[in-house]
C-alpha cells in the first residue's frame, strides 16, 4: 500500500508541474487521503503493541 500512496503522490507532483487541472486535484486527493490511513494505521499498530506488552522490532 506504501507504493500505491508514492505512486499517487508523485502524479500528484507531477501534475502539479504540468497545470493544477482535473489529474492534479484527484491525484492529491487520493494521496491525502492514503496518507491519513497510513497514519491511522500505524497509531493503531503502536497502541495495539503497547497494549500487547511487545516491544516494535529494530
Amino acid at each position: 500500500m506504501l507504493a500505491w500512496a508514492l505512486t499517487f503522490l508523485l502524479f500528484a507532483i507531477v501534475a502539479g508541474a504540468l497545470g493544477f487541472g482535473g489529474i492534479a486535484a484527484i491525484s492529491s486527493d487520493i494521496a491525502q487521503i492514503l496518507f491519513l490511513l497510513f497514519i491511522l494505521l500505524f497509531i493503531v499498530a503502536l497502541v495495539s503493541a503497547a497494549l500487547r506488552g511487545k516491544r516494535p522490532p529494530l
